[in-house]
């Protein structure tokens, strides 16, 4: 239990504080613009931006767990990076989230409305640094990474006892 515990903080911890580098200075730029587009034009952008993302990520988790004398087998640390990069990639789209945060359910669509920025006088962006939807983007972000981090952790500690 104590290694579980200690392997579940260590990627939690890797996985949290490593999102906002992979997803905010990694991110090529013109992904970041188009990412959010709709048809192929925002399908590459998000699937260049998860990749890069992706490999951030990993790269992290393998180095940190590593210097901590953590050997994780590859099948954990490649599900966690899955469960992160799959969801990563919905949400950022932005649609899938805009439309579940405005459902009834969660009932988010006067914050998206209220939370926006002005880019340029006259222009109104509802995405983007800023505003509700960001913010709303990060917070799923890292809820996902708690679960990334079971995943991840079940995989290794499951793994350990065979």
């Amino acid at each position: 239990m104590a290694k579980a515990l200690a392997v579940f903080a260590v990627l939690q911890a890797t996985f949290s504080d490593v999102h906002p580098f992979c997803d905010q200075i990694v991110q090529n730029s013109r992904d970041a613009a188009d990412k959010g587009k709709p048809g192929w034009t925002g399908r590459r952008a998000c699937a260049r931006h998860v990749t890069t993302y992706s490999v951030g990520q990993l790269v992290a988790s393998v180095g940190v767990t590593r210097a901590l004398g953590l050997r994780l087998p590859w099948s954990g640390l490649l599900a966690g990076t899955a469960v992160n990069a799959a969801t990563h990639f919905v949400i950022d789209r932005r649609e899938p989230l805009r439309k579940f945060l405005r459902s009834r359910w969660i009932g988010k669509g006067g914050y998206l409305d209220h939370a926006t920025v002005q880019r340029r006088p006259g222009v109104v962006g509802a995405a983007g640094p800023g505003t509700a939807l960001m913010e709303c983007d990060q917070a799923a972000h890292r809820v996902i990474s708690v679960f990334a981090s079971v995943v991840t952790t079940w995989l290794a500690v499951r793994g350990a006892q065979r």
